[in-house]
C-alpha cells in the first residue's frame, strides 16, 4: 500500500527499518538556520535522514527571487538519490511545526512525479507525546536512484501578474491572518497581500493537537473558500512557498486536486514595486 498524503504514528512505526521506506526529518526555524540539525542530532524517529529547508530544498537567494526559490531539480533528485530515496521509495516527511516545513518536501516530490511520499500526521510532537521510539544514530543508507519531471503544477509572478483579474483564478494566502492584513510583518521588507488573495491560514488545517481535520471537514471549508472556484482555479502562496504547501497538501486530502503553487510568493512579489499591491 502506498501513502500519499497523510500517515498516522502508529502504522509508521510498523514500517520503521523497511528497506524501501525513507523517514525524513524537516524540523527548522526561519529564526534560526541551524535549530533543525541540533534538534535532529538531539532526538529523531529511529532510521530517519535529515534535510536542510535552504541548502537542501532550496536555491540561492537572488534578492528577487523569494527567500525559498524553487531548487533545481537536477540537483534535488541527486540529492535524493545520495539520500538513499529512489522511484520506488515509501518516503515520509516530519518536522515539529504542524507541518509548514515538511510540506514542502511532500509537494516537492509530487512536483517531481513522486506520488509516494506522506505527512507525519502531528509531527513529532505527537510522536513524543504517544510513546513512541526515538534515537539520536544518523543512519547509513545506500544510495538510490531518483529521476523524475518537473510536473506543470506552478505559476510564475508574470502569469499572475498579467491574470491578476481573470475570473479563472482564485488566489489563496497561506499566511497568519495579521500578515495578510500587512500587520506584524517580521519577515519581509513589505507587508500585505497580492490583490485578489483570500486567506486560509495554513495553522487552520489542523486540530489542536497538531492532525489533520477529518477530509469531510476540510472539503467543507474549502468549499465555502473556493466559493465556485475549481480547485484547478486555485493558486495558493505564502511567504516564501513553504507553508502554502500545506494548504495544498489538505486539499489533497479533502478530494480537491489540481491546484497550483506560486513558489516565488509574497516575498518574491514585494521585491518589485512595481507590482500591484495591498498595503
Amino acid at each position: 500500500m502506498a501513502y500519499e498524503t497523510l500517515i498516522d504514528g502508529a502504522t509508521l512505526q510498523q514500517h520503521l527499518g523497511d528497506a524501501d521506506w525513507c523517514v525524513v526529518d524537516l524540523r527548522h526555524q526561519l529564526s534560526d538556520a541551524g535549530y533543525g540539525e541540533r534538534a535532529y542530532a538531539e532526538s529523531h524517529l529511529p532510521g530517519a535522514i535529515f534535510l536542510h529547508l535552504d541548502r537542501d530544498l532550496s536555491s540561492p537567494l537572488t534578492g528577487t527571487n523569494g527567500r525559498h526559490p524553487l531548487p533545481d531539480a537536477t540537483q534535488l533528485m541527486a540529492r535524493l538519490s545520495a539520500a538513499g530515496i529512489g522511484n520506488q521509495t515509501q518516503v515520509v516527511v516530519y518536522d515539529d511545526a504542524g507541518g509548514m516545513i515538511a510540506g514542502r518536501l511532500w509537494w516537492l516530490l509530487r512536483w517531481l512525479g513522486h506520488t509516494r511520499v506522506a505527512l507525519l500526521d502531528g509531527g513529532f510532537p505527537l510522536w513524543l507525546a504517544e510513546g513512541r521510539p526515538t534515537d539520536h544514530i544518523v543512519p547509513a543508507r545506500p544510495a538510490a536512484h531518483f529521476a523524475g519531471k518537473p510536473a506543470g503544477q506552478t505559476v510564475n509572478a508574470a502569469w499572475l501578474q498579467a491574470n491578476l483579474a481573470s475570473p479563472d483564478l482564485c488566489l489563496i494566502d497561506a499566511r497568519g491572518p495579521d500578515r495578510f492584513r500587512g500587520e506584524n510583518e517580521t519577515i519581509d521588507p513589505v507587508g500585505g497581500h497580492i490583490p485578489g488573495a483570500r486567506n486560509r491560514f495554513f495553522k487552520d488545517n489542523l486540530e489542536a493537537d497538531g492532525r489533520f481535520k477529518p477530509a469531510a471537514q476540510l472539503h467543507a471549508e474549502y468549499l465555502a473558500l473556493l466559493a465556485g472556484a475549481s480547485p484547478e482555479q486555485v493558486v495558493t502562496y505564502c511567504g516564501s512557498g513553504v507553508s502554502a504547501c500545506l494548504n495544498l497538501l489538505a486539499m489533497e486530502v479533502a478530494g480537491l486536486r489540481g491546484s497550483r503553487l506560486y513558489p516565488g510568493s509574497w516575498s518574491e512579489w514585494c521585491s518589485d514595486p512595481s507590482r500591484p499591491m495591498v498595503l
